[in-house]
């Protein structure tokens, strides 16, 4: 199988076992829900960081640029954050953002105390190790800083969306899958986050050492397609669970 379209089969598997898993936990086991809804959006912004380090050709037929490996994987950051939000609500939601920072600060730490342990004389890779994974101090500040803002800013909005059309969501009579209100505040919420975390994180990370133009719309495009690839899984998601809320209120 090409290279191309494997990576886009891990993307639709790695998604929907997500997806499906979040809405078996949340419907038989509602009490371990939370710990694990923020447990998957630890290990999705774990391997961002990682995957960060690894720049790709983003190649649209059309046009092509450079970004992070990230860019497949950071995106649905921010549906688990909408999957968090849509169950336990804004305020959970931020405790969860919180809960993932420490994290990612105790990743780096971790890192930190393998890079400086003396490597044995036969491990070849050292330099290549110390190339990937000794990232510099103000483009991991950066990265920490954007994505506090985003993700903080993502909740609030998708929450205040969930509040203003909720009465019209539910009174949608069409198919869940196509309801646009679930689509607006799942869209628009990750949208804005995607955008604010590529400015931030650029801006501050490369400011003065590389030309941030290209960097920042690399970032924006590849992170939003990526983002809106995404929004399918959280519609299916939110329509699983009315499925479960609705057998619930007939019962």
């Amino acid at each position: 199988m090409p290279d191309g379209i494997l990576v886009w089969v891990y993307w639709l598997i790695g998604l929907s076992l997500v997806t499906y898993l979040s809405v078996y936990i949340v419907r038989r086991y509602r009490e371990y829900a939370f710990a694990a809804l923020t447990g998957f959006f630890i290990i999705y912004l774990g391997a961002s960081q990682i995957l960060a380090t690894r720049i790709i050709v983003f190649d649209l037929g059309l046009v092509t640029f450079f970004a992070p490996a990230s860019v497949f994987v950071y995106p649905f950051t921010a549906q688990v954050i909408d999957m968090i939000n849509e169950v336990y609500g804004a305020r959970m939601t931020y405790v969860a953002i919180l809960i993932a920072f420490v994290t990612q600060i105790l990743l780096m730490i971790f890192l930190a105390i393998g890079n400086t342990l003396t490597p044995a004389p036969f491990f070849g890779y050292e330099e290549a190790w110390q190339n990937i994974f000794a990232l510099s101090l103000r483009i991991t500040a950066a990265s920490w800083m954007a994505f506090l803002i985003a993700a903080n800013l993502d909740a609030y909005i998708f929450a205040g969306l969930k509040r203003r059309f909720l009465r019209r969501e539910e009174a949608f009579s069409g198919n869940a899958l196509v309801n646009p209100y679930v689509w607006l505040r799942s869209s628009a919420s990750d949208a804005i986050n995607l955008t604010l975390d590529s400015l931030i994180f650029v801006t501050l990370a490369f400011s003065g050492v590389a030309p941030l133009l290209p960097l920042i719309i690399g970032q924006i495009v590849a992170k939003n397609i990526i983002g809106f690839l995404d929004n399918p899984w959280f519609v299916w998601y939110k329509s699983m669970l009315r499925k479960e809320e609705t057998g619930r209120e007939i019962a």
